[in-house]
């Protein structure tokens, strides 16, 4: 299914080719001037030149050393959309580099950004969000964007943005949910979550599913996946897409921690899918499905039907993976287990 892409083309009248700065003759010094002239037209060529130069991770250490990141800052809430873009693309850019990332940590650049997240232009928000989804891979950059109160706004814009812009949504809360999950909880981020797990994309549907596995790590983020969501993680086991499976069952993992998780998943047909995930050598789900059987077995029922299985869990004890031998063993001994 075809979906519109958030286009990066300037207004049909700014033409960065006539701007008249030869990069070789210009210093960095200098382009940092006119990003504080009252000029519209210089901070617009400024800004193009500066794009141009971010991608030199030298230039993105002199950038940082000789404060561009506070002027930047600044112009984030410029009043043309011109230089929001353009403003939101260097940073971007910069937040390729590891030099970037820190500079923009350490200059408060991250809290900065969150006005953006209502910015009337697409590309605003996309080149923001961007930003966050890259600054999150750190974890002081995860840290960064919990402590500048991100995570409502971002579990709020699941609801009304674009396909593409959630997907970036989505993998800055994997790693932002990570380190602490209670805001997006208080938030109904599971609601909005299980609701992303049937989604027409692919990619959502993969993505929102590691979310919640990412809450499932925390305590609290178990007992509320067992109450809502066990019964559509089930559902995606049989899902067309490996990388969905993968997901849906490790989020189902964590859930099975809990003794409610467990009864959950049984009651909601888990065990034939699981089987069939184990079953299946090439199956990215494989390992998962094993521990999540195993403590599937460690309820009466659970054994019952899955002492009829063995065969399933012994052929996995020939894996190349060390992991799924081991996790095969442990499954084997649970499941015959006599009291």
């Amino acid at each position: 299914m075809a979906h519109a892409r958030i286009s990066a083309n300037l207004p049909p009248d700014i033409d960065p080719t006539k701007a008249p700065i030869a990069f070789g003759r210009r210093a960095l010094p200098k382009l940092n001037e006119e990003l504080q002239s009252p000029e519209l037209l210089t901070q617009q060529q400024a800004l193009m030149a500066l794009c141009d130069l971010v991608h030199d991770p030298e230039n993105v250490y002199q950038a940082v050393e000789i404060g561009f990141l506070d002027n930047l800052k600044t112009l984030l809430l410029h009043h043309d959309s011109t230089v929001r873009q353009k403003t939101t693309e260097i940073l971007y850019i910069m937040a390729m580099h590891s030099v970037g990332r820190q500079g923009l940590i350490q200059n408060g650049v991250i809290s900065a950004l969150i006005q953006l997240l209502d910015d009337p232009v697409d590309i605003c928000r996309k080149n923001t969000h961007q930003i966050l989804e890259m600054m999150a891979k750190l974890p002081e950059g995860a840290v960064g964007v919990l402590h500048a109160g991100f995570i409502p706004s971002l579990v709020f814009k699941l609801k009304t943005e674009s396909d593409e812009i959630q997907e970036l949504i989505l993998d800055t809360l994997s790693n932002c949910l990570r380190v602490e999950a209670s805001e997006a909880l208080a938030a109904d981020a599971i609601g909005i979550l299980k609701e992303k797990l049937t989604h027409s994309s692919v990619a959502i549907r993969s993505k929102a599913a590691w979310v919640l596995l990412e809450i499932g790590t925390h305590p609290e983020g178990k007992i509320v996946l067992c109450e809502e969501v066990v019964p559509v993680l089930v559902s995606l086991l049989e899902d067309t897409d490996p990388e969905v499976q993968a997901s849906a069952t490790g989020a189902l993992m964590f859930a099975a921690v809990k003794p409610q998780g467990r009864f959950s998943a049984l009651g909601a047909g888990a065990i034939p899918p699981l089987l069939k995930l184990v079953a299946e050598e090439t199956s990215k789900a494989r390992l998962s499905a094993i521990k999540t059987l195993t403590m599937l077995a460690e309820l009466p029922e659970g054994r019952k039907t899955l002492l009829d299985h063995t065969d399933t869990f012994q052929q996995c004890q020939n894996d190349p993976s060390e992991a799924v031998k081991r996790a095969a063993e442990i499954a084997l001994s649970v499941i015959r287990w006599k009291p």
